[in-house]
């Protein structure tokens, strides 16, 4: 094991090539210590090791102490869970000169590993060696070894170095006669074990960075399932004793901690020991202090004063226990105290009541939330097996779901969900799944993509933003060649796989991170033997399928010539004109506000301006000293930045104009969408247009209600509205108005108009609806529409 080899590392960010030298038994130790990371990782206390070696120069294990024999065989570790020690030993190994047996250390290792397991008989057994397969070793009577391996149980793996292997496939030249010998031996055992195996020390490295998932156990907890109400009706509800257990689990990487180097006291650094750097871990501490200077009548301008005394600011602070203070809730710009620490919770009842049941076809899954539950029937109890079992049935076979309330303790807060019925070959049991409240669920409204309504409040069937039946056609191809259903690996039957398959589909940043944590524990130095690549599995996923890429190519094409995709070039900056004042940048040295403290003007003469202005963003101006005027000149040229004004505390710059908004008003039309209400009352006003007022009005109410977004003007459309019955009642345009009314009808309760804002209006009542004969009598006026009429029309 003493042999050194050179270890191909990384390549370095410049991409080259680099190796590293290293012993035999440094190489295979990484195998070990990867091994033994893993049982430390998972912290289960059922996975427990031990290292025995053999060709040490000491020999101390069981059988040499009752027996004699067993030369350099020693068990350096005792079998016990692994922790950072165990690690730390492993390190220390260095190649000895000595030779010792193989089947010596295996049988030290059955020995061993019985007397310890001697009372947990269910335990799994499991040997392990590695070696260089250059040690001499005696044969004789292997077959009792293989006999009373078989009868515990035990599996045999044996990590050869350099070992051939076919799978691999590694095959080492020039190879020693006892090597070749030793190695044909090592297969003949494991082949006549029942659970034997050998292989390559480098697959074994390899392997072993292969990503695998941590199972766990989800402990069962108790509750209850309620049919009915059991305290009003109890003859006619049920009550049937659950165990809960986690079906699904969000799974985090480890989160990692922060240390530091550890000061050393002086009563050690007396001590003449050899230096070591010893770490802590730090610990969140949290301390409570009151700022007395936020107390009313005590006004502090810390802008005003500039002022970065830490002192000063400290002595402000006063320090309170924990026990002194409240819990309190924001309230607006306020505090609402809460000593209890929380409001009085709802008065509710562990358990999960049913509250109903709707047909599966109708459950959104996008609203699911949360984790998955198990829920089972009692183990203990045969009565309410049955009784569970009959509701999963029934659910089961009427297709439909329940909707649940979960409360997990008495007093807790509420959770409602969804129960489905499962019915497997030996169990029936229920899933459980969180669904929201009306107040999780987030609603946003967008515009159509297949219909579009013009500013008429007609549809529009041809637009640059409508694909064509081209454009479908090939947009389904691409879809159809990125089909990768049949992409995967042939099965037993030889029909092709699915390419995805979500149990094999590994979060890369849970074992990337495992993989780092178990490197830098390995390696001694992480600058000279860096974090090796993720392991084929894990980027199995994240890269496009090759042949689907290769499928879609031709209708990638196809697609760019018929979309017309072109790539957009990026716009350049233009340049501004020399002179042209430009926005001040974030590094400029002088802002052009710059706070500055009055006192420092007292007996002086005003100021042109506080605002040094930077040579880069105006020239200053030349003044006459007869004239304050400007010259011709000087007013040909970019006004300055900063005129001469009168001293003030801060200059406050001048408010540029606001453009004129824009009215929205067509061609033709005296009313426009933007206030359309002002406009109708304007016009109305001048007299002699109510007509073509009541005309565009309704036109412009049908064209704003038909357009997208259109839900935040309802309010303004239906005052449009009242304004326009009531004048068209009054101005005799009662005929107007009831084509209007019609048509917005019509409009409205098509597929792509707005059937919500025409609720809206038969809320409203008569006070929207068509004018009727009685109605239009009173002022003078004639309706075709009787009452009744009227009222069936809106």
């Amino acid at each position: 094991m003493g042999a050194t080899r050179s270890v191909k590392l990384p390549p370095t960010p410049n991409g080259e090539q680099r190796t590293t030298e290293m012993t035999n038994l440094e190489w295979s130790l990484q195998f070990v210590k990867l091994k033994i990371q893993e049982m430390i990782f998972n912290g289960r206390k059922t996975d427990q090791c031990g290292v025995i070696l053999f060709g040490s120069e000491e020999t101390e294990n069981i059988i040499h102490e009752k027996n004699g024999g067993y030369q350099h065989v020693s068990e350096y570790i005792p079998i016990a869970q692994p922790n950072s020690a165990t690690l730390a030993k492993l390190d220390a190994l260095q190649p000895s000169e000595y030779s010792g047996d193989p089947i010596d250390a295996l049988i030290v290792g059955i020995e061993t590993q019985d007397i310890y397991l001697n009372k947990k008989r269910t335990w799994t057994r499991k040997i392990v060696i590695v070696t260089d397969g250059q040690s001499p070793m005696e044969i004789e009577d292997w077959e009792a070894t293989v006999k009373k391996m078989n009868s515990l149980e035990i599996s045999l793996t044996i990590i050869g170095i350099d070992f051939d292997d076919d799978e691999f496939p590694f095959y080492e030249e020039d190879k020693s006669t006892i090597k070749v010998e030793n190695e044909a031996f090592y297969h003949k055992l494991t082949s006549a074990l029942d659970n034997g195996l050998v292989g390559t020390c480098i697959f074994a490295l390899q392997e072993i960075s292969r990503p695998d998932m941590k199972e766990t156990k989800s402990a069962l907890m108790g509750t209850v399932l309620r049919l009915g109400d059991v305290d009003v009706r109890p003859e006619e509800a049920i009550e049937i004793l659950v165990k809960a257990s986690k079906c699904t689990a969000l799974a985090r990487p480890k989160s990692w901690k922060k240390f530091c180097r550890r000061e050393k006291t002086d009563d050690e650094m007396q001590v003449d020991e050899e230096e070591m750097t010893v770490f802590a871990q730090l610990k969140m501490r949290s301390e409570y202090y009151i700022d007395r200077s936020t107390q009313e009548g005590e006004e502090q301008d810390k802008m005003d004063t500039g002022s970065d005394d830490e002192e000063d600011k400290d002595k402000n602070l006063e320090k309170v226990e924990k026990e002194q203070l409240i819990r309190g809730f924001k309230y607006g710009s306020t505090y609402a105290p809460c000593p209890d620490g929380q409001f009085r919770r709802l008065n509710t009842r562990k358990g999960i009541d049913i509250c109903g049941f709707f047909h599966a076809k109708n459950f959104r899954r996008e609203l699911a939330m949360g984790e998955v539950q198990y829920i089972w029937a009692d183990p203990g109890a045969p009565q309410q097996q049955v009784a569970l079992s009959s509701i999963v049935q029934a659910m089961f076979e009427k297709g439909v779901l329940a909707i649940a309330r979960w409360v997990s303790k008495d007093g807790m807060d509420p959770k409602m969900g969804v129960l489905q019925a499962h019915v497997d070959t030996n169990i029936d049991y229920l899933l459980w799944v969180q669904m929201p409240f009306a107040d999780d669920v987030r609603k946003y409204t967008f515009a159509s993509l297949e219909n579009l309504v013009s500013k008429n409040g007609e549809s529009v069937t041809k637009h640059p933003y409508l694909p064509t039946e081209d454009q479908l056609e090939v947009m389904g191809k691409f879809i159809d060649s990125m089909d990768i259903m049949d992409s995967g690996e042939k099965d037993d039957n030889g029909k092709p796989v699915p390419w995805y398959d979500t149990r094999k589909s590994y979060n890369p940043a849970i074992h990337r991170t495992k993989q780092a944590l178990f490197h830098s524990a390995v390696v001694n130095d992480i600058t000279s033997n860096p974090l090796p690549p993720l392991h084929p599995e894990l980027l199995k996923y994240i890269n496009p399928l090759q042949q689907a890429l290769e499928a879609s190519k031709d209708v990638i094409a196809e697609c760019k010539a018929v979309f017309k995709v072109k790539e957009v070039p990026k716009k350049a900056t233009k340049v501004r004109k020399d002179g042209h004042v430009r926005a001040v940048d974030e590094d400029e040295d002088i802002l052009l506000l710059d706070k500055k403290p009055a006192a420092s003007r007292k007996g002086k003469e005003p100021a042109a301006s506080q605002v040094p202005v930077s040579p880069k963003l105006a020239r200053p101006a030349k003044k006459s000293a007869a004239s304050d005027s400007e010259t011709e000149e000087e007013s040909d040229q970019e006004p300055l930045l900063l005129t001469k004004r009168p001293f003030n505390a801060l200059p406050t710059p001048e408010r540029s104009m606001s453009p004129d908004v824009d009215p929205g008003r067509a061609p033709g039309r005296i009313i426009g969408s933007t206030y359309p209400l002002r406009d109708f009352k304007t016009n109305l006003a001048q007299g002699d247009v109510v007509t073509k007022a009541v005309e565009d009005i309704g036109v412009i109410i049908k064209e704003v209600v038909l357009r997208p977004f259109a839900s935040r003007r309802h309010k303004e459309m239906i005052e449009c509205m009242i304004a326009m019955r009531d004048t068209s009642l009054k101005e005799d345009e009662i005929d107007a108005w009831n084509a209007f009314l019609k048509d917005l009808k019509e409009s409205c309760l098509r597929e792509a108009g707005n059937s919500e804002f025409w609720q809206e209006v038969q809320k409203l009542g008569r006070s929207l609806s068509l004018i009727s004969e009685p109605e239009a009598r009173k002022l003078g006026g004639h309706s075709q529409f009787s009452d009744s009429a009227s009222e069936a029309v809106s």
